[in-house]
């Protein structure tokens, strides 16, 4: 194109290259965006390769389909590499993250207590709500079930409720580095918490140099979690092409009912939450939304209780009243310890991938998944992605093959945006309970003693 003149003018072409400049912008940086657009593309691609479109026979889809796929079950070998030494690292420190023996005593117990017993309503309203929709349903026998190992039948990974109490004593380690080659999971938890009790209880001299090994131990395995999911747009990419490949658009429709079910389970945790600081303590829930809406918002954007944490502990101590005693122990005890909107989640995908692989979980299956996701939420770290790790070894303790997580992975990341708003959530409502229970039991000093304007440029 040329002006008036005669010279020839680019501007025409400025606003694609601005348009290109903005998309590069966008995408850059942005997981969460990768990996959905990896999920679109593969959904997309394995339905030409598959049957219903036709360009290529099966036997070349199925080919083809398992090459795309390499990504994928890279990404899931090296995070399943990694899942013993961070669980270990992750729950001893957890449990360990209070030095003051004394704060231990007086609000510890308290406060681990009901992160216990929210954590365990959380993980159940997520197995009820999971199994009264049944987003699994319309997939059921798209996936083939586990194996039978050496030809015979498919062990019962779960015992009945009636043997359920010799089944849990039989949880206790008798040999951990046993239970850690074998893969034993819910014992290498129970290991973990068995140490990091003991932990506390030593003297800050003799515990500090194993608690700065576990330290280095937990961010060495991070460090290989954020490369992993350097490979998760690829990876979901290939294994949804691989997966619709076989199945088809019939994937998408149960994947939109999954996720609508987890939202609606999140929805009836934070109405529980409203609800009970409403009857507890007086608290006006949308006065407590208001209160808390800033730090909600941060968390569901950066999808990591940790990053929020100096906010939260300003929101806690300004907006919501508690004391710096209160607020600068639960709030990264909690970041550390209370995952309720990950346990739950743990929960529905667990009933969901049972419901696609045609597993039945009885009643001794629905109590050990959810003493599991107690059990995993403990010390997971709050940073983004760790909850698709942990989910891997719940879904191992009840018979469930953790390759399902590949169904999942394309939304976690939405997902995961929305329970870390819970657990967010989950933490200032411990803080303003205990606030309103302990009364001046716990600590001399003023509310006004340690101001929260230390974390105000953080």
């Amino acid at each position: 194109m040329t002006d008036h003149k005669g010279n020839f003018t680019e501007a025409p072409l400025r606003p694609f290259r601005h348009l290109s400049v903005y998309l590069s912008g966008l995408v850059k940086g942005r997981l969460w965006l990768k990996v959905l657009i990896g999920m679109g593309l593969g959904l997309i691609t394995g339905t030409l390769l598959g049957p219903s479109v036709g360009l290529v026979s099966p036997a070349t889809g199925t080919l083809i389909g398992n090459w795309l796929a390499f990504p994928g079950q890279l990404f899931l070998a090296t995070i399943q590499m990694i899942v013993i030494p961070l669980v270990i690292a992750s729950v001893i420190r957890g449990l360990a993250a209070s030095e003051n023996l004394d704060q231990l005593r007086k609000l510890g117990l308290r406060v681990s207590a009901f992160f216990v017993v929210t954590t365990a309503l959380a993980a159940s309203i997520g197995l009820w709500i999971g199994n009264l929709i049944s987003p699994g349903d319309m997939m059921t026998g798209l996936m083939a079930p586990p194996a039978p190992a050496d030809g015979q039948e498919l062990a019962q990974t779960v015992p009945a409720l009636g043997d359920l109490p010799g089944t849990l004593i039989g949880l206790l380690p008798g040999n951990p580095l046993d239970a850690m080659v074998e893969g034993q999971m819910l014992q290498i938890v129970i290991f973990s918490i068995v140490v990091g009790i003991a932990l506390v209880t030593m003297a800050p001299e003799k515990s500090r140099p194993m608690l700065d090994l576990l330290d280095s131990l937990q961010q060495v395995c991070m460090t290989v979690v954020k490369w992993a999911m350097r490979l998760a747009p690829f990876a979901v990419f290939g294994l949804m092409a691989q997966l619709t490949t076989t199945i088809g658009f019939r994937s998408m429709l149960g994947m939109a009912a999954y996720v609508m079910t987890v939202l609606i389970a999140l929805l009836v945790l934070m109405a529980v939450y409203l609800v009970f600081l409403k009857v507890a303590i007086g608290q006006p829930p949308l006065k407590f939304l208001k209160d808390t809406r800033d730090v909600l918002l941060l968390a569901f954007s950066t999808s990591s209780s940790a990053a929020v944490m100096p906010l939260s502990i300003r929101t806690a101590e300004d907006k919501l009243g508690v004391r710096p005693s209160i607020a600068e122990f639960v709030i990264p005890l909690g970041a550390t310890i209370n995952m309720n909107g990950t346990a739950l989640y743990q929960a529905v995908a667990t009933v969901f991938l049972a419901q696609v692989y045609g597993i039945d979980l009885g009643m001794g299956s629905l109590a050990l998944v959810v003493a599991m996701a107690v059990g995993a939420s403990i010390g997971s770290p709050a940073t983004p992605g760790v909850g698709i790790v942990i989910l891997a070894m719940v879904l191992e303790t009840v018979g469930i093959p953790a390759s399902g997580i590949a169904l999942i992975m394309g939304v976690d990341r939405i997902l995961d945006m929305c329970r870390t708003a819970i657990n967010v959530t989950g933490d200032l409502v411990t803080c303003r309970l205990m606030e309103n229970w302990s009364g001046t039991r716990l600590s001399q000093e003023p509310a006004t003693e340690k101001p929260a304007a230390a974390f105000r440029n953080e």
